[in-house]
């Protein structure tokens, strides 16, 4: 498919190894709409190596089901716990080998500037994000699990962030040479003599 600067398909992840959000978000211009939001419940799962396989195709069925054109993915924080990241890092490195794998590129952001995103506060509650979320796809149910809107914030982060860029490298109509003196003399009269 072949989309414009502001027409895609982004696949939202917060990593985990127990619950794993997910969500796809499809972006036209400026309207968005919210394909699908929910949780892999892998905990139950006793066998690691087991529980790392399905996580790893179920994130290729979502990938071959939406044809995301991106990935964007909560970074691991650094915790007290070294095994709880080691584990959080094994679950965000199979994500992005499930999207290289079908030649996904991926973004990855900190969860404070993903809230701060959202909310304009990198120090907002699970419960903040969500509420704005909801406030903005207007989406009606709240999930069981806040790591599926987790998930959606990291989307709507990249979506955020990728049109700040866009915007900021529009290129701008071209100034006359004369024009940009003359500015540069009025801002500036004590350096001109």
């Amino acid at each position: 498919m072949n989309k414009g600067a502001k027409e895609r398909i982004v696949l939202g992840i917060d990593p985990g190894t127990n619950v794993l959000g997910y969500c796809v978000v499809e972006q036209k211009g400026r309207e968005m709409k919210l394909l699908c939001m929910d949780v892999l419940k892998l905990g139950k799962i006793e066998d690691m190596p087991t529980r790392m396989k399905i996580l790893f195709d179920s994130i290729i069925t979502i990938i071959d089901k939406y044809h995301p054109d991106i990935l964007s993915i909560e970074a691991p924080f650094f915790g007290k716990n070294v095994q709880s990241m080691l584990k959080l890092g094994r679950a965000q490195g199979l994500c992005i080998a499930a999207a290289f794998s079908r030649s996904i590129p991926f973004v990855e952001y900190a969860p404070r500037k993903i809230k701060q995103s959202i909310t304009g506060n990198g120090a907002s509650s699970k419960e903040q994000v969500a509420l704005m979320l909801q406030r903005i796809l207007k989406f009606e149910d709240m999930p069981k699990y806040l790591d599926a809107t987790d998930a959606l914030a990291a989307a709507l982060c990249y979506i955020n962030q990728r049109d700040i860029v866009y915007e900021e490298t529009t290129p701008a109509k071209p100034k006359s040479k004369k024009a940009s003196w003359a500015s540069f003399v009025s801002d500036n009269p004590n350096k001109v003599r």
